[in-house]
């Protein structure tokens, strides 16, 4: 069984139509990139997954572990293993790192029947998350991305990844504003949570993300579906051509 199945996808925001039929497949163990053109529908993709409620789905159904994914709500989804990392991380001051991942632990297990983590077990499991992004612990004791750098946001995004070990991770262009070094940190972080037993969405513009996060699956979204997939070498193609290739493909 597929761990996500996207079928007919139709998604609009007011009178316009964003997502026009949109089929996507993903398995557990596999890396999907999702490239394409600013405006034709990545981030919205990634939303509607999440349960934004300001876009609507008009047509078609989403299916995760052979659940209708529609019909649950935004805790429902989180709890069920669905992280978003956000390509503009919000700043939510007063509210410390570590309160806020106790809170979302416990939230996990709570829906799943478990008591809450000791305090033991919960500080144990940040110091060993922490080294994933080389995140220092005064770092996760400040409010959640208050007064953080581009790369510690993106960062913090990822140890929240790996403190939660979701089943299924969307990070909507994790690389924007990383320098090299924070790029390397993020990607390799990345590469620590992922198991056989998850999938990962990384949208992304960029083929050096790619070179850290290799994709066993890169998928092109164009005008709203997507147009073509294939391996990691989709991706190098694309970065050599630009997307004025797939334009002329689909037009051929």
């Amino acid at each position: 069984m597929a761990l996500l199945e996207i079928k007919n996808l139709h998604v609009s925001i007011g009178e316009k139509e964003i997502l026009k039929g949109l089929d996507l497949t993903i398995n557990k163990g596999e890396i999907h990139a999702i490239m394409g053109p600013n405006g034709n529908g990545k981030s919205t993709l990634a939303a509607v997954i999440a349960g934004n409620s300001k876009f609507e789905v008009t047509k078609g159904e989403i299916l995760y572990k052979g659940k209708d994914l529609l019909a649950m709500s935004v805790e429902q989804r989180a709890c069920e293993g669905i992280f978003l990392g956000f390509q503009y991380p919000v700043e939510i001051p007063g509210v410390s790192i570590t309160n806020f991942m106790k809170t979302a632990i416990n939230e996990q297990r709570k829906y799943k029947g478990l008591d809450p983590i000791s305090a033991k077990d919960f500080l144990m499991l940040m110091k060993e998350k922490e080294k994933y992004v080389e995140m220092s612990s005064s770092l996760s004791g400040r409010s959640v991305n208050e007064g953080f750098s581009g790369g510690e946001k993106k960062k913090n995004e990822i140890f929240q990844m790996a403190m939660l070990q979701p089943t299924l991770s969307i990070l909507d262009e994790t690389d924007s504003g990383l320098d090299i070094d924070a790029l390397r940190i993020v990607a390799s972080g990345v590469n620590k949570v992922h198991t056989k037993e998850d999938a990962i969405i990384v949208i992304t513009h960029y083929q050096r993300l790619l070179d850290y996060i290799v994709p066993d699956v890169v998928d092109i979204l164009y005008e709203g579906k997507i147009v073509k997939s294939g391996d990691k070498n989709l991706a190098k193609a694309l970065e050599e051509k630009g997307y004025d290739w797939i334009r002329k493909e689909l037009q051929s």
